[in-house]
Order: structure tokens, then sequence, then C-alpha cells
């Protein structure tokens, strides 16, 4: 069975007070089956590392750079991440992919870095909401999926997935249950075209995920956790979808 996990990604939010606030409530959280990282803004690496020490929960930064060291003013490289005690580094997220131009081949080379270095990347895949509307789901994930798949593909049981619906990240609007299962299933067949054995492999989703849909979501065959936006600045609601994505499916 393949381990859940819930990874908060804070983006560009935090300051060093409401962070020790924050990653302090998180100490609440219980040992659980349930893999826990959260992934802050590059300053406050060595805040939450500290503030994290002792506890089960891990971290992660939100970017690598694709090159390992040089000069390149303003990257940050993996190697560095792993000096702060990084586990895990997000690639691809939709917002890198929009507003800074990053294409298919960039990404899986960045996960590729991170594997080299011990990390664990979460790789984001997903599509617009014209793309989804114009029924191009499927090939606009496979052509992200593709990239990763060549460059990764026998190490692909190593790293994680999360499908984020750009539609549904930070608009409130959330993918039903079924239309995310649906994207999750078509993934892993995707990956075992590849010869990848897609059934270890763990696809998160990540789209307002919130406690009062988390339970329901986590509940679908495919779907193994979540990437958390918004509702991981709060810890009462970061540790709700903790709690939902190790409850019996059977209670929800």
């Amino acid at each position: 069975m393949r381990r859940k996990m819930v990874a908060g990604n804070w983006k560009m939010h935090g300051s060093l007070q409401s962070n020790a606030v924050l990653l302090g409530g998180l100490h609440a959280a219980p040992a659980t089956a349930c893999d826990v990282v959260v992934c802050v803004p590059f300053p406050y690496l060595a805040q939450a590392q500290s503030c994290l020490a002792g506890t089960a929960i891990g971290l992660g930064a939100q970017d690598c750079s694709i090159h390992a060291e040089g000069a390149y003013t303003g990257e940050v490289s993996v190697s560095m991440l792993r000096d702060f005690g990084c586990s895990h580094v997000i690639v691809g997220h939709s917002e890198r992919r929009a507003h800074h131009g990053e294409a298919d081949l960039a990404v899986a080379a960045k996960a590729r870095l991170a594997l080299l270095a011990g990390m664990i990347p979460i790789i984001c895949v997903g599509e617009t909401l014209a793309q989804r509307e114009s029924g191009a789901t499927e090939a606009v994930i496979g052509m992200q999926l593709d990239a990763i798949l060549h460059l990764l593909g026998d190490r692909l049981s190593e790293l994680v997935v999360a499908y984020e619906p750009v539609w549904a990240i930070g608009t409130g609007r959330t993918a039903s249950p079924q239309q995310a299962q649906d994207v999750h299933a078509f993934i892993r067949t995707r990956a075992a075209r590849h010869h990848v054995d897609a059934q270890s492999m763990r696809v998160l989703y990540g789209g307002s995920v919130k406690p009062d849909n988390a339970g329901e979501l986590f509940a679908q065959p495919d779907i193994d956790g979540g990437l958390i936006g918004g509702a991981s600045l709060k810890a009462a609601d970061f540790l709700a979808i903790v709690a939902a994505a190790t409850a019996d499916p059977g209670t929800i």
C-alpha cells in the first residue's frame, strides 16, 4: 500500500514571527502513517529547520536551480537545500511555469538533480481552465509527464507527482473527487506505458484542498494525499487535512 503524504506549500508568505507560531502549532501533529512536509520560502529554511528539529515533519523548498553551481545570480542549488536539511523540493509548480516560463524538460532536469542530491522532488503537472474545457487535459498532462518519464523513468517510484489543475489553485474552485480521480488514474496509466511500476508511485492532488473536502478527495483509490497551499498557513487546518489523509475511507 502506498503511504499517504501531505505537503504544505507556503508560497510567498511568512515572517519570522508568524512562522514561529505556525511551525510551533504543527508540533501537535501526531505520529501517523502519513508523511508530512512543509515547503517554505528560501529565507526561512534555517528557521524552519530549527523549529522542526525533533519532529517527524519533513522540510522542503519550493524550487531549485537547474544548475549544480556556478555564476547564476539569484539561483539556489540542490546542494544548498541539502545544507538546510531539506528532504523534498517542489519543481514545476504552475506558478513557476506561468511566471518564469519553465518548460517541461527544465522541470525534469531539476527533478533529476534533486534525486541525485538525495532529495524527493514533488513534480507538479496540470492543465488550465481553457485546456480542460477544450478537452485537452490528458494531452497536456501527458506531455508534461513524458518529459519526466523519458529522463527519470527508472526512478519514478522515488519521486512524487502532484496533479494541480491550474484552474483550481487559489481560486476556491476544486476538482470534484471523480474529476481528480480520473486524472490520477490517467497519470498511472501513462507511467505504466513507460514500463514504470506505476502502482508504487505516489500522486498527490493540489488545488484548493481544505479540511472540509480533503477526506472525500483522499478516499479516491489513486489519490495519495495533497499538496496544500492556503490551508497550510493555518496549523489547525493543515493538521485537519493530515488527519483526513489517514482516516478510514469507510468513515467519510
